[in-house]
């Protein structure tokens, strides 16, 4: 017997608590536009993976952009979690967000129109922290609605 202490490994996070984290971060960040929380949900490096055009900033700071830029086109905004599953190191989050579009947004100048879209999330946390996100969203429903011509096959 040795006296040297075996390396412990950091405990695992559970699923529960995995996706309470991925609560917090719809309800606080994108229902009650709480940014700061962004700081408390992502790793500084985390990756977006995400179908519209341009890169957000990296880290919770793009986070907090996407998000700022978003409830400023929709300021009244509400966002309703309906599913949560949570395995390993991933959860996913399907959501149904409405708001009036009363900013630009999208490219689209504001229409005063209302709209309501849903998407899904599949995050992948590491230490507590989201350290990968892939972002998929019916932004085809969404333009529709705001009334912006949508064109098959464009960019």
């Amino acid at each position: 017997m040795t006296d040297a202490a075996a390396p412990v490994d950091p405990p695992a996070i559970d699923a529960a608590t995995n996706k309470a984290l991925i609560r917090r971060f719809y309800t606080e960040v994108w229902d009650k536009g709480n940014l700061d929380v962004c700081d408390e949900v992502f790793a500084p490096d985390y990756v977006r993976h995400d179908f519209r055009a341009g890169a957000a900033a990296p880290g919770p700071e793009g986070q907090k952009q996407i998000a700022a830029a978003f409830r400023s086109a929709f300021p009244d905004l509400t966002w309703d979690v309906e599913l949560l599953v949570a395995e390993g190191d991933y959860v996913v989050g399907r959501w149904t967000a409405s708001g009036t579009h009363r900013g630009p947004w999208g490219g689209v100048a504001p229409t005063g129109r209302g709209a309501t879209f849903s998407g899904v999330n599949i995050f992948r946390l590491d230490g507590g922290k989201v350290v990968e996100i892939w972002n998929h969203r019916d932004d085809l429903g969404l333009m529709e609605q705001l009334g912006a011509p949508v064109v098959a096959g464009a960019t």
